[in-house]
């Protein structure tokens, strides 16, 4: 297999094989994020991409359970290209369940709900999506190119389609100012169509990220333990999804919530009340070099 620059993948896909379908991300704007902004877009020809999934047939056999196709938002590609992959992986791996990209609900909303349902078809199973905070004022801060309405129609198709949605909710990504809102519309969009799975991650500025410079500057403030964990819980009290994961899979948290809703409401707000009688001194410092 051949890849170009830093593969990035989500820590669920610690066990996927890495197939390269594109090469950085078409938005590539976010604040916060680093992972691409030194590599131009652009995506891998069909024929290169199958030539890697042979390589892997060849490297480790036809025993491959799970495919993740990095980079950055690969469900911008052409459905019919995505569809050939798709359908030829699961020609070299007989034993293969699972396809899972990256896809934000700017990109996703590009494709009809033929077009998600003809890659279910595929192999697609599930959609990693970045959504950060569902507060119109958050997203337009941390450019990340999407708003509240779109989220909700991605995520609605994708699950009509019969995939599965990862979100991912980036705590303290408000700041004082906004977190309250950032907390309540987040669980507003997701509560609109209960994704399967809800990550969180604690916002860490990266370094040469704009963020990164804001923090610095300090006109960005990062929310201390406790206030982080008030946010995640004024979150999880607002949800009212069905059937929803939620998880702190992640080293950026500070506390390991993680349970079903709406069965795990009250363990999971009992978890966060008893970390929050904790002192701050218990927890990493807010700051990106005490990860």
């Amino acid at each position: 297999m051949r890849y170009e620059g830093v593969i990035f993948r989500p820590p669920s896909e610690a066990y996927s094989l890495l197939i390269q379908a594109t090469i950085g991300c078409p938005h590539n704007r976010c604040v916060f994020c680093s992972m691409y902004k030194n590599t131009r877009f652009r995506i891998r020809p069909v024929e290169e991409i199958k030539e890697d999934l042979r390589m892997a047939r060849q490297h480790y056999g036809e025993h491959i359970y799970s495919i993740f196709f990095p980079d950055g938002n690969t469900i911008v590609m052409k459905t019919d290209q995505l569809v050939e992959i798709f359908e030829y992986a699961h020609e070299l791996f007989p034993y293969l369940s699972r396809i899972t990209v990256y896809g934000s609900a700017r990109f996703v909303s590009r494709k009809s709900s033929e077009e998600l349902i003809r890659l279910h078809q595929a192999g697609l199973r599930r959609i990693h999506m970045g959504m950060e905070s569902g507060d119109a004022v958050t997203l337009e801060r941390l450019r990340k190119g999407t708003t509240p309405e779109q989220i909700i129609d991605a995520g609605r198709k994708i699950k009509q389609a019969g995939i599965e949605v990862s979100e991912y909710y980036l705590v303290g990504a408000g700041s004082h100012e906004r977190s309250y809102e950032h907390a309540v519309e987040s669980a507003r969009v997701l509560n609109a169509f209960s994704p399967d799975f809800i990550r969180l991650r604690t916002l860490v500025p990266i370094p040469g990220t704009p963020l990164f410079e804001a923090y610095q500057e300090g006109s960005f403030h990062l929310l201390p333990p406790l206030e982080a964990l008030k946010e995640i819980r004024l979150l999880i009290e607002h949800l009212e999804v069905d059937g929803s994961m939620v998880l702190s899979d992640h080293v950026s948290n500070y506390v390991n919530v993680q349970g079903k809703l709406p069965e795990d409401k009250a363990k999971m707000i009992s978890q966060l009340d008893k970390a929050l009688t904790k002192d701050e001194s218990c927890f990493r410092r807010a700051d990106p070099f005490h990860l």
